[in-house]
């Protein structure tokens, strides 16, 4: 073959793997992306330019460490044989996904040390986790109050830095305990700082 001819054909090549559905690499003896199509690329979240140098194994973690070791046992070797690799990894949409790796080592001799041809299967997804609780609406009022309990504040002390009487304090906490379903102050705390009304990492406790 002429080498104007095996540039056509090469180039005839890279189209047909740019336009391969399954996503597919080729990556080096090590496992760095040398080159991947745009459906390799979608699954991470990128494109095939920003995959290159990329370890395959960082992107798409192995479930079993026995599955890698044969590999590279194989490539030591010059091994030809088809090898597949349990993997899970990140979806761009925060969803966790899970299926299996084929590689492929192939070169243009037996006494070249293979590249791999790599080959993705979906086989299961989960959904991203769902986001918190939006944080529950209170009154100005009604965040101090827990601010104050959740210093360790007694309703005495909480009436007088807020200027209510003891019974106001208790009618705001009523309320929030009736809007939450919580059965105590100690539940009440917890609530405030599981939605939001308190912030984390604060102290003196307060609200946003």
């Amino acid at each position: 073959m002429e080498a104007g001819d095996a540039v056509v054909w090469r180039n005839r090549a890279l189209t047909l793997f740019d336009r391969v559905v399954v996503p597919v690499a080729v990556c080096d003896a090590y496992g760095r992306v040398v080159l991947a199509n745009p459906a390799m690329a979608a699954e991470c979240g990128t494109t095939p330019g920003r995959l290159r140098g990329r370890d395959v194994l960082e992107l798409f973690r192995p479930q079993r460490a026995t599955q890698v070791e044969r590999i590279v046992e194989a490539l030591r070797l010059r091994r030809r044989s088809r090898y597949r690799v349990s993997v899970c990894w990140r979806a761009p949409d925060g969803g966790e996904r899970y299926g299996e790796l084929t590689a492929d080592p192939v070169s243009d001799s037996v006494e070249e040390t293979p590249a791999l041809l790599v080959m993705l299967r979906v086989e299961d997804e989960r959904p991203a986790a769902p986001p918190g609780p939006a944080p529950a609406p209170v009154t100005p009022v009604e965040g101090r109050v827990l601010a104050l309990l959740a210093s360790g504040a007694t309703t005495a002390r909480a009436a007088r830095e807020l200027g209510l009487t003891t019974d106001g304090v208790n009618y705001h906490l009523r309320r929030l305990s009736a809007r939450w379903g919580a059965a105590n102050r100690t539940e009440l705390v917890a609530r405030a700082y599981a939605s939001g009304v308190l912030s984390p990492g604060v102290w003196p406790p307060e609200a946003p």
